[in-house]
């Protein structure tokens, strides 16, 4: 969420920014400025009024000790009126903070000088790309041939269960799976990363807190008996871990890692580019989150960055790195990299981790401060990462490293899994 001293101190500035994701925020700005005015100046009532009842208050009992009955009930008519007053204001001052606050979840976060011009996903712009496409034969599956093949995941088993978009993994596909988790939590540890457990629910304090409600509400599931959410990502509870603290200076970084199941409606999601592992509705990815001082949180991006270039490095899958335009941009982002597997079977690039700096935007919504040396209390910068995601990272090993005699493990992962071939 934006900071109103921010707004009011550089309005053009992020109205000029925000257009790089095609929004005209200029009367929204406006907008945001007149109710925190009109909030301020209720406040300002409010308290006036509180202290005149309470001087008002203060003058009645001495007049009743005094003896002065009469004048004492003359001014009590008086405290009357002003209870009326401080009702009728204290409620136009939560409409107005109320109406305020609404308005603030409607404005996504300003993009980074380096985030693109764009208008979608083709508007992204390609900044690294590495590893070698293998040359695969005239036989090769994509890989939701491949897995009813080996008889590795089951689609049609999860739809009995519970429906499109639940697969079931069964033998060696869940050994791959669990091999999968072990090493990229194993590869975050080591990169100093805490591991963390989390629930994969949350109350509705942290899914504002972090930006996913209200603004992708339709795509989170909701328990409504309870009022909590299924997580669409590790990165809610982990980030909600730090909600309201205030952290000292030589605290940072803080760095989690945690694996979660992950749930996401991905209403409207439908053909040939979604089959398979493509795009699910539950499914399992580990993350990276940082909080960072200010002045550190880009650098500590690029080495998130470079963090996950190991990770497909030593797996010896293709990919790239892309930036993400304004148009492509997360909602509560300022930057985004995102990494995408190339698919040789299906002959396209599949996203497979997102690497986001969100500057104060989240820590605003989350009340996550630190002192300076100044002792003056700072928004912290949030940020996070997949590290990675498993159905399109199992798509790309299942794919790429296919032969006519059955489908290779990565070198990397033969211990995690205790076999070398899928066959």
């Amino acid at each position: 969420m934006l900071q109103i001293q921010a707004i009011r101190d550089r309005k053009d500035e992020i109205s000029s920014a925000l257009k790089k994701r095609g929004i005209a925020a200029e009367e929204m700005l406006n907008q945001v400025l007149q109710l925190d005015e009109k909030r301020r100046a209720t406040q300002t009532q409010l308290d006036a009024t509180l202290a005149e009842s309470n001087k008002l208050s203060k003058e009645i009992g001495m007049l009743f000790k005094s003896g002065k009955g009469q004048e004492a009930n003359v001014l009590k008519e008086k405290t009357v009126k002003l209870k009326e007053d401080t009702k009728r204001l204290g409620d136009a001052l939560q409409m107005a903070t109320s109406e305020l606050q609404g308005l603030l979840y409607q404005i996504p976060n300003v993009p980074h000088e380096k985030v693109p011009a764009g208008n979608s996903e083709d508007d992204n712009e390609e900044v690294f790309q590495e590893g070698t496409i293998p040359t695969l034969n005239e036989d090769a599956l994509p890989h939701w041939e491949l897995a009813k093949k080996y008889d590795i995941i089951d689609f049609e088993l999860g739809v009995k269960i519970t429906g499109a978009g639940f697969p079931v993994y069964k033998g060696k596909g869940a050994r791959l799976q669990r091999a999968l988790i072990a090493y990229f939590l194993d590869k975050n540890t080591a990169a100093g990363y805490t591991e963390m457990q989390v629930p994969h629910l949350v109350n509705e304090a942290s899914g504002l807190a972090t930006g996913q409600l209200p603004d992708k509400e339709g795509q989170m599931y909701h328990v409504t008996a309870d009022d909590v959410y299924l997580i669409p990502t590790a990165e809610v509870p982990v980030t909600n871990l730090l909600r309201d603290d205030i952290l000292n200076e030589n605290e940072f970084p803080i760095c989690y890692t945690a694996y979660t199941p992950c749930f996401r409606r991905e209403a409207g999601s439908y053909g040939a580019h979604v089959r398979g592992l493509n795009r699910l509705h539950q499914f399992d990815k580990v993350e990276i989150v940082r909080v960072e001082h200010p002045k550190n949180s880009y650098q500590a991006l690029d080495g998130m960055v470079d963090h996950i270039k190991v990770i497909l490095r030593e797996l010896k899958l293709p990919y790239r790195i892309l930036r993400l335009c304004g148009g492509d941009l997360g909602f509560t982002s300022a930057l985004t990299y995102d990494f995408e597997v190339f698919s040789t079977a299906q002959d396209r690039w599949l996203e497979i981790s997102s690497v986001s700096n969100f500057e104060t935007y989240q820590a605003n919504r989350l009340k996550l401060r630190f002192k300076d040396e100044r002792g003056k209390s700072q928004l912290a910068h949030t940020l996070n990462g997949s590290s990675l995601a498993l159905p399109r990272v199992l798509a790309g090993i299942l794919e790429n490293y296919q032969t006519p005699d059955g489908i290779k493990i990565p070198e990397v992962l033969v211990p995690y899994c205790g076999f070398d071939t899928i066959t």
